[in-house]
């Protein structure tokens, strides 16, 4: 029988096979973590291996990319797979740490955790408010399907088990971490708090996704609910709209004051909301994973190396990292930058049509942006505008009513918003009203964790919110068209 070995961070690996397998599938079927946000197409490039021994010759993707990809390399006697690319070091992946809380006299140690459709974040607490360790890493899930849609089909297609076991695993790493890191015991963990999109819970759960994976796309299940006795799910609005979202909201603050504002979560897929004469209007969009570095050439998420910041520099860009690095990829934050800048220097046109090469050098180091990058960042900034325009449209609400605009998601503190205006992402009338709240999902998170009665406030917000279905908005196709250009 052949063997492959695979070597990941100096460990050799031997695996025997049987058949012709492609080699990701193969990497899958052993519990290894290969990353593949494009679904395995081909095009992103991420899993970049070294490969020599009995395999296929390299294919038109792999032609394209210049390398062996792991998705489409396929196996056909002993060979040797080196992984040349990996995002997965949790201790390298930035946080948000400026989370206030108060003590609790219900537990010795709490966990806050938030399953993002990219990346899972864990915040370990003592009973006095002090955050003793954090972790966080890439979903594992990607290397299934890197959008939620996907993940919900290959559930449907007899992967739930694996999605569901992928995603515990990924938990259970990172609370050992950061137990570790805290010194503390696993068994002294007293409370647990778990928040992300409806989606994200449902497979975390082992829940069949049927209800929310097709039309009418009604969930049987918004959670709201302990489970294994100490572990509180946060509650969700619909299939759509999660808990993540619910908890950015108990976060802000925003349910509190009268008036009226938004709040934005930026990520794969979007959540709006907007709060008027005390009701909660909400909505989705399925913005792609364009923001959190997926189907972008170089994209990643908030790793040192990442470029994060572009600016103008005697009239040619200039790229700033995480960490001061040479430059590894591009996270959300930089390629909105970047965009902005190569619109105002002339590199690329209105319709995002570039008439240059899009290269951003850093500390000894460069990376190219493609066309095709900025044809999909085009294709998340326009879902996200048009949600905006909808909720707006939907309430009557003009522009000059909205006295803040929150924003929520992995960005943190790292987006321009005079980026995010200049390429049509945010509109020009808000610019003044911005107020940036970092990872505010696991911020709504923490307080439950901390007081029961921020429970309560999560489960008011999430029975109380009108959500309004894109889908079937008149003018939504209309309005994603207009705002696909800069």
């Amino acid at each position: 029988m052949p063997i492959l070995t695979f070597i990941e961070n100096k460990n050799r690996i031997k695996i025997e096979f049987e058949g012709t397998p492609i080699l990701r599938d193969l990497l899958i079927r052993h519990r290894l973590y290969i990353d593949s946000p494009c679904g395995a197409s081909g095009k992103c490039g991420k899993c970049k291996v070294s490969l020599r021994g009995e395999v296929s010759p390299p294919n038109a993707a792999e032609q394209k990319n210049n390398c062996r990809l792991a998705c489409q390399a396929r196996l056909f006697g002993d060979c040797e797979a080196e992984l040349l690319q990996n995002e997965a070091e949790f201790a390298e992946i930035l946080t948000e740490s400026d989370i206030s809380v108060q003590r609790s006299n219900e537990w010795l140690y709490g966990v806050a955790i938030d399953i993002g459709t990219t990346t899972v974040v864990l915040k370990l607490y003592n009973n006095l408010g002090i955050c003793v360790a954090e972790a966080a890493d890439i979903n594992p899930q990607r290397e299934i399907a890197f959008d939620i849609i996907g993940r919900l089909s290959e559930a449907e297609n007899g992967k739930a088990a694996l999605l569901q076991q992928q995603i515990t695993q990924k938990i259970s790493e990172l609370l050992l971490y950061a137990c570790r890191v805290g010194r503390v015991m696993p068994e002294q963990i007293g409370k647990t708090v778990i928040t992300g999109n409806t989606a994200m819970l449902y497979l975390y759960c082992g829940i069949s996704p049927k209800s929310i994976a097709r039309a009418p796309f009604a969930a049987d299940n918004l959670f709201g609910v302990y489970i294994n006795g100490n572990v509180y799910l946060a509650p969700c609005i619909s299939a759509f709209i999660g808990g993540d979202l619910v908890c950015a909201l108990l976060a802000s603050k925003i349910t509190e004051h009268g008036g009226c504002s938004m709040l934005i979560d930026i990520g794969t897929n979007g959540e709006l909301a907007l709060w008027k004469g005390n009701k909660l209007f909400v909505t989705s969009c399925a913005a792609g994973p364009a923001f959190e570095g997926g189907e972008i050439s170089v994209g990643c998420g908030s790793i040192l190396g990442a470029v994060e910041r572009v600016t103008i520099d005697c009239g040619k860009p200039k790229a700033e990292t995480i960490g001061c690095i040479a430059p590894v990829g591009i996270c959300g934050s930089g390629l909105i930058d970047a965009a902005s800048v190569f619109l105002d220097l002339g590199y690329i046109d209105k319709s995002g049509y570039a008439s240059k090469e899009l290269v951003l050098s850093a500390n000894g180091g460069s990376i190219k942006l493609l066309q095709d990058d900025i044809r999909a960042l085009q294709l998340a900034k326009s879902a996200i505008r048009t949600g905006i325009e909808a909720l707006l449209t939907h309430t009557e609400t003009q522009y000059s009513e909205i006295e803040t605009l929150y924003i929520a998601g992995g960005f943190g503190n790292r987006l321009s918003v005079e980026s995010a205006i200049n390429i049509g992402l945010l509109p020009k009338e808000l610019a003044g009203n911005v107020k940036y709240i970092g990872n505010a999902a696991l911020g709504g998170a923490v307080s439950m964790l901390f007081n029961s009665e921020e429970i309560e406030k999560a489960e008011h917000i999430a029975k109380n919110a009108s959500p309004l279905n894109l889908a079937t908005s008149p003018e939504f196709y209309e309005s994603f068209i207009k705002y696909i250009d800069f």
